[in-house]
């Protein structure tokens, strides 16, 4: 009792519902300066000495992987020499067997070797070791390998790891190393393109024994960050896996932190010559950086220790305050439980009443987002579904296979041709891999193929014509917004328009906007006939599916309200409907911006 009559009197001319009263005094004072003077003593004494020698050990793995790997493709450049040079000695290179045996004891000798070939500038294979014939439709001069050489010529080019598909045997995953050459055919001198392609697993091999701890590992990308190595390489190809690139391309040597998938890593890179590849060490700060986990333990029992003086001197301070907490905590549970109707209603210290007003406010705000986000994600669910729906429509398919049927019993197989060629392109298209968004020119192609299989389908009922910007088919649109507006052009306006129908497709650059315009010459609707169109109260029974509402809906849900659909439409006149959305391009989407 005297304990307290102290107390209430020391505290007089302080708020007595302060919080802050109550415990900063007696226990912020104490845990700031032990924790400061304690946690400044240990990281100046051992973590900058611990740091250093973490980093030393890192650069000479990497190294010794440096090393090792411009070795090997210094070699491996001597043998491409040593071809180079037997070649434009020979004076007639494709019929001397003399070179044959040379360059097939070359090929013999390394295991690593898997073939060499020589072509002309056009493309035409001149001499090739093993002798096995090629494969059709190689689409040998549209090939990294080929193009850089030509690109450069006189300087020898490397690849990344690519799948070899020249010669008919089973596919290769090698690294080509290309250039141009001279050679004499009959006497004549002439220029060629020689490649000699490297079996990958050698690179595997030196790059893959390294380790950098338990987590740790090292890949190897070329100049532009193109994956050469990763021991996760599947990963990378199938999209499971991410590593943040723009950061190592901007170091030839050196080292830097990253933290891009929540974990700090150390990130040291060197440069092998002269195929330009950086090689990239992964090193996880938690493995090496040790020195921090041997303060951590001695905390581990420091800590404690002072935090139960502090629990002492805190003990009566805490029982003023500690029922209305228990009071506030549990309706915090039946929050927890599922039950956001409830009240939190506490009284007690000043800052736990006011903490309780604003949970409750916390609490109201909370229920109206989830029954804005329900709502939002049931028209999201709606969209998605009918975009699926669209993509293989069995009354659009069904009536695209009756017009063939008809087509090819009436024996007009180029228009039977036609049709097929443009149906497949068109689910193709539509498809697209499951990706929400497409480039402008996909979705141009997509409305053209679409449009094609119509006026075989109306046997010429109207004509058509797509245009666009340069500027605006390299921009990025979501899929399947103009063929549903097409498709209402055709069966509300043309159709049952007694004339010839024509139908205009634009896409345009305005501003910072990506402008679509569909104008047909039809019979036109009235503003209450665009309403209810728009309402979805009008939709085409044998068309795609997706209606003109659902294109607003998706537009509205992916760029914002102030994006969508705007009509323009007289009785006898015509109808033109113009699509606004925001103008991005490829690399927007590659640096963050907007995602499906």
């Amino acid at each position: 009792m005297r304990l307290w009559r102290s107390v209430k009197r020391l505290l007089q001319g302080f708020h007595v519902r302060n919080i802050q009263v109550l415990i900063s005094l007696s226990s912020i004072a104490v845990t700031v300066l032990a924790v400061v003077l304690v946690s400044t003593l240990l990281y100046n004494r051992f973590s900058q000495a611990a740091e250093e020698n973490a980093y030393l050990s890192l650069e000479q793995i990497i190294e010794q992987v440096h090393s090792n790997l411009e070795l090997y493709v210094s070699g491996m450049q001597d043998i491409f020499d040593l071809v180079e040079q037997k070649i434009a000695v020979v004076p007639d290179l494709p019929t001397n067997d003399q070179l044959g045996e040379q360059l097939e004891t070359v090929l013999s000798t390394r295991e690593d070797l898997v073939s060499m070939a020589l072509f002309t500038e056009d493309g035409k294979l001149v001499r090739n070791m093993p002798s096995i014939p090629m494969r059709q439709n190689t689409r040998l001069q549209e090939q990294l390998w080929f193009e850089s050489a030509m690109e450069n010529s006189g300087k020898l080019q490397f690849t990344p790891p690519h799948i070899q598909n020249l010669f008919k045997w089973q596919y290769r995953w090698v690294v080509s190393m290309s250039k141009t050459v001279t050679y004499r055919d009959q006497g004549k001198l002439k220029q060629g393109v020689l490649v000699i392609d490297i079996n990958f697993r050698t690179i595997d091999e030196l790059s893959g024994r390294i380790s950098l701890g338990k987590k740790g590992y090292v890949y190897i990308i070329d100049s532009v960050g193109n994956i050469v190595y990763h021991p996760q390489q599947q990963l990378i190809y199938a999209g499971l896996k991410y590593e943040n690139l723009e950061p190592v391309l901007n170091y030839a040597y050196g080292r830097y932190f990253d933290e891009s998938d929540g974990e700090q890593r150390i990130i040291t890179i060197q440069t092998v010559k002269p195929a330009e590849w950086k090689i990239v060490g992964v090193a996880y700060a938690d493995e090496f950086l040790t020195t921090k986990r041997e303060v951590g333990d001695f905390l581990s029992w420091f800590l404690p220790l002072v935090i139960a003086i502090i629990l002492v001197i805190s003990i009566y301070v805490s029982a003023r305050i500690s029922q209305p907490i228990r009071k506030l905590e549990r309706s915090v549970q039946m929050v927890e439980r599922g039950d956001f109707g409830t009240n939190v209603y506490v009284s007690g210290a000043y800052e736990v009443e006011q903490l309780s007003k604003r949970f409750n406010l916390m609490l109201r705000r909370i229920r109206e987002l989830m029954d804005q986000i329900i709502q939002e994600q049931e028209a999201k669910r709606k969209s998605e579904l009918d975009v699926l729906q669209s993509q293989i429509n069995p009354h659009f398919l069904y009536n695209t296979l009756n017009s063939v049927t008809r087509l090819a019993e009436l024996g007009r197989n180029e228009e039977v041709v036609t049709t097929i060629t443009s149906l497949s392109r068109f689910f193709r298209i539509s498809l697209s891999k499951g990706n929400h968004i497409i480039s402008v020119q996909d979705e141009l192609e997509h409305v053209r193929h679409y449009l094609i299989i119509q006026t075989i389908r109306f046997k010429n009922k109207f004509r058509y014509d797509i245009s666009a910007d340069d500027a605006a088919l390299k921009c990025s649109t979501l899929k399947l917004i103009l063929q549903p507006l097409v498709e209402n052009a055709i069966h509300h306006g043309i159709e049952k328009s007694a004339e010839e129908g024509f139908i205009r497709v634009e896409a345009r650059l305005e501003g910072d906007n990506l402008v679509f315009r569909i104008r047909d010459n039809g019979i036109g609707m009235t503003p209450e006939t665009v309403e209810k169109l728009i309402s979805g109260a009008i939709r085409s029974e044998n068309g795609s599916g997706v209606g003109v509402r659902n294109v607003q809906e998706r537009i509205t849900l992916y760029y914002g309200a102030d994006f969508g659909l705007h009509f323009d439409s007289e009785p006898e006149e015509g109808t033109t409907v113009t699509i606004t959305i925001p103008a991005v391009r490829p690399e927007s989407l590659e640096q963050g911006g907007m995602e499906p």
